[in-house]
């Protein structure tokens, strides 16, 4: 293939000659990528290509079974789960399949009303609890894909805010006990959904429900919470493999459930990502779709993350698409340390919404303000007939309009892009999403060095968060005796090196009814005293 002209956003000439030289297609799938308006050059393509070399092997080694997580000695089996044939475990496969067909079965009987409340009536709505991609992956399903058939209302519990909390039960009210509740966790232990399944069981208990014949558990077999699930007979558990990670479980139980129990073309969506998959694993730079975009964004970037990646999809059905992208993007690729040890400080920045609302938001910066980011358009070409052309005007045309006259503008500005073009969006196209993404994010993650599949920032945040609780509690044991203190005297009772975290705790506990007390200025800690009643 010839040399590619270097990018020029002046140049129609030679963006046509670099738009051809760089722009991948699959006909059967309806997709194309084009990266030409990216800063990705002949030279890259050269220097890249023994680094990808690398990367192809890794990914399949990955694919073959090989430990990708040492920290918690895992595979790493999302793959698989669309092609459960290719699991390196014959049993395993045969388990992926299972699963798959009790989960549609499930999900198509409480729909028919097989499966019922236990009252004998059909359930009305899905409470559905998780956290992290527990609940973006279902989020991101019913918005892209809900509405398209006979499906049940759902409603999240996917953080621990009080508010939160009691909006959502208060608004089921008495329809909790026709209510399917979801508990996802994989473990079991995570805090989140635990709090969530708790604060969900009291109320729909005292609201007259059954949880027993109302609660699903989707964690992996023999978890803390598929004991608990056993024990009590609940009406089903489905497995969260212990080789498939928050971030990458959209095509396992987690994903696919919410699809069945909203009409939505689960076979199709996976048969879109094993396509994908395939077409991921051809070992050639310019011939691989995930290696195309890994590539670019890592010479947009300097292969560390100098630019932000603003993710822009020209359909409403993509709304939330950035927000998952943010968790399997910025979790996988944002890391301290490489592989050797070496403080490397890696990432990737996720923004986004959707287009065409933030041509009126956040392009003027785009186009005119600090040159940190590229931008991905996300389009589909296919506009429902139900929404006709009126006095000769379609809204496609114009949505159509304002994703290239936005492209042009970025590229005359000399802001760099990339398009992702989907002949039709279905549930088949987002399984393509899905899985050019994940790919990509692994590749990346070679070329830098780094493990996309572990997560050590996550897992200090969760200590942190132990250590406050545990200084929550130490300081209720303290004040017990009734006896005012000072920040000081606290902080140097339960040995702190800092009264801040004595303040921040108290200042919450004071504010609600937990029969603390404070005498002073909250604006000047030092005069404050503490006593609990």
């Amino acid at each position: 293939m010839s040399s590619l002209p270097p990018l020029n956003g002046h140049d129609p000439a030679s963006l046509w000659q670099r738009f051809r030289g760089l722009l991948w297609y699959d006909e059967p799938l309806g997709v194309w990528l084009d990266v030409s308006r990216m800063g990705l050059e002949q030279h890259h393509l050269e220097t890249l290509t023994p680094s990808f070399a690398r990367a192809f092997a890794a990914m399949e080694g990955l694919e073959a079974g090989a430990i990708a997580n040492p920290d918690e000695q895992r595979q790493v089996g999302h793959y698989w789960l669309r092609a459960p044939e290719l699991a390196p475990d014959p049993t395993a496969g045969a388990h992926i399949a299972t699963e798959v067909d009790r989960l549609e079965a499930f999900g198509t009987d409480v729909r028919a009303g097989r499966i019922s409340a236990p009252g004998g009536g059909a359930f009305t709505d899905v409470l559905w609890i998780g956290i992290g991609g527990s609940g973006l992956g279902p989020l991101l399903i019913l918005r892209a894909l809900g509405g398209q058939g006979e499906g049940l209302p759902f409603h999240f519990l996917d953080n621990v805010d009080p508010q939160g909390i009691h909006r959502i039960l208060s608004l089921l009210a008495e329809r909790l006990r026709t209510t399917l509740v979801v508990v996802v966790s994989k473990s079991g232990g995570t805090p989140e959904p635990r709090l969530g399944m708790e604060q969900a069981r009291a109320r729909l208990e005292a609201a007259g429900g059954s949880w027993a014949g109302q609660a699903v558990a989707i964690t992996m077999n023999g978890s803390q919470l598929d004991r608990l699930a056993e024990g009590q007979g609940w009406l089903a558990r489905f497995d969260m493999f212990d080789w498939v990670g928050g971030r990458t479980s959209i095509t396992s139980a987690v994903g696919l459930l919410p699809a069945a129990l909203s009409g939505v073309d689960l076979r199709g969506f996976l048969a879109g990502a094993a396509r994908m998959d395939a077409l991921t694993r051809v070992p050639d730079l310019r011939r691989n779709p995930a290696a195309l975009l890994a590539a670019a964004w890592h010479a947009a970037g300097d292969g560390q993350g100098r630019r932000d990646m603003v993710v822009l999809p020209y359909r409403d059905r993509l709304e939330v698409f950035s927000r998952y992208l943010q968790q399997l993007v910025m979790e996988s690729l944002g890391k301290r340390l490489d592989r050797t040890g070496a403080v490397v400080h890696q990432g990737l920045a996720v923004y986004g919404n959707k287009g065409s609302t933030d041509q009126h938001a956040y392009v003027q910066q785009l186009r005119d303000g600090i040159d940190n980011f590229f931008v991905v358009f996300i389009e589909a070409l296919d506009d429902p007939a139900e929404v006709p052309a009126i006095d000769g005007e379609h809204p496609g045309d114009f949505l159509e309009g304002f994703l290239q006259g936005t492209r042009a503008a970025l590229s005359e500005g000399g802001r760099q892009s990339l398009s992702i073009c989907l002949r039709r969006f279905d549930a088949a196209a987002l399984g393509v999403l899905i899985a050019l993404f994940e790919r990509a994010v692994g590749l990346y993650a070679e070329l830098v060095n780094i493990n996309a599949y572990d997560q050590p920032g996550v897992e200090a945040g969760k200590k942190a968060a132990a250590g406050i609780l545990d200084i929550q509690g130490r300081i209720g044991a303290l004040l017990a005796d009734g006896t005012p203190r000072d920040l000081e005297t606290i902080a140097a009772a339960l040995e702190l090196p800092s009264p801040e975290p004595v303040f921040w705790n108290l200042r919450y506990l004071c504010a609600n009814a937990r029969g603390y007390s404070a005498e002073g200025d909250w604006g000047r800690p030092e005069s404050l005293r503490f006593q609990r009643s």
